[in-house]
């Protein structure tokens, strides 16, 4: 997340995640996915814009970054139905603050993608409202109530490449990552996440993100390629044509290893160099889907 204080509140920019390792352990008794994850944020942000609004309204507006196509303002939902509002009115009510807020919502993320753009967007509400209120609550607290918002959230405010566990909320930092150009191709079609998970059938032995993590940690980008793991692919697969298609056209790319993110539609390959990134994208142009070059961020 970068924050940044403006003349009249805060500007704050909520980036888009990939899923380097997703497994699915299994069912919990609460309805939810037991997981474990690996997660790291990439250079593809939403704007916040959050002024603090005096007489206690709270109000939201959501616009289309100029020229962007991968997004329509109109399919984000607006009220409660959007993480941003619920977000902040959580946190005052449990503040106690009686002010409220008025946000503008700058939307580049593609929705229904696996890219935690609407998480992204609850985190950096929760952190600006945080400034904006001059609460100081610190990260430990705001963690707290970004579990009880979403399954994702929590791991955008920790920050940086994390491995998460449960379904999601236990989030623990990964020393070391290195910087890696990505290409991120969107489908015109998204997926329903709950009806990827219903679909998907844990392993008997599950994988684990143990090796991933080493190679990171030694920087070694062709073992992260082909350690790129998703459980949750094969039932994407079932449930989407786009993502055989994908992987199809990212095998003949050159890149170090490709793999769908989240639930789905999103899929994205890893690169060496931003050279090769930039050239594989420019050939994916060409299949109908929305493609970002980006680099993974801390």
């Amino acid at each position: 997340m970068m924050l940044r204080r403006t003349a009249d509140g805060w500007d704050i920019y909520a980036p888009a995640k990939l899923n380097f390792f997703l497994e699915v352990l299994g069912k919990r008794e609460d309805g939810y996915h037991e997981i474990v994850t690996v997660v790291c944020p990439i250079g593809l942000y939403d704007c916040l814009r959050f002024r603090t609004d005096p007489g206690g309204h709270i109000g939201l507006t959501v616009r289309c970054a100029a020229g962007w196509k991968a997004v329509q303002a109109t399919d984000v939902p607006l009220g409660r139905d959007n993480l941003v509002v619920r977000a902040v009115e959580l946190l005052r009510q449990r503040s106690g603050v009686r002010s409220g807020a008025r946000i503008d919502l700058y939307k580049r993320i593609p929705i229904a993608a696996g890219l935690g753009g609407g998480s992204s967007d609850a985190a950096a509400t929760l952190l600006a409202a945080n400034k904006a209120w001059a609460l100081g609550w610190p990260q430990e607290k705001l963690m707290e109530l970004a579990a009880e918002l979403g399954s994702d959230v929590p791991c955008f405010i920790a920050g940086g490449p994390v491995v998460c566990r449960g379904r999601g909320e236990q989030v623990e930092p990964i020393g070391r990552w290195p910087p890696m150009w990505c290409v991120v191709a969107k489908p015109p079609a998204g997926l329903s996440t709950a009806a990827v998970y219903q679909a998907c059938r844990p392993a008997d032995v599950p994988n684990s993100p143990k090796a991933l993590m080493e190679a990171a940690g030694r920087g070694d980008l062709a073992a992260v390629g082909r350690l790129l793991w998703n459980r949750l692919q094969e039932s994407a697969m079932k449930l989407s044509p786009w993502i055989e298609r994908l992987s199809a056209c990212f095998s003949q790319l050159g890149c170090l290893g490709h793999a769908m993110t989240g639930s789905g539609t999103g899929y994205f390959g890893v690169f060496r160099h931003a050279r090769n990134a930039r050239f594989a994208a420019r050939r994916l142009s060409s299949c109908g889907v929305e493609v970002f070059v980006v680099q993974s961020c801390r």
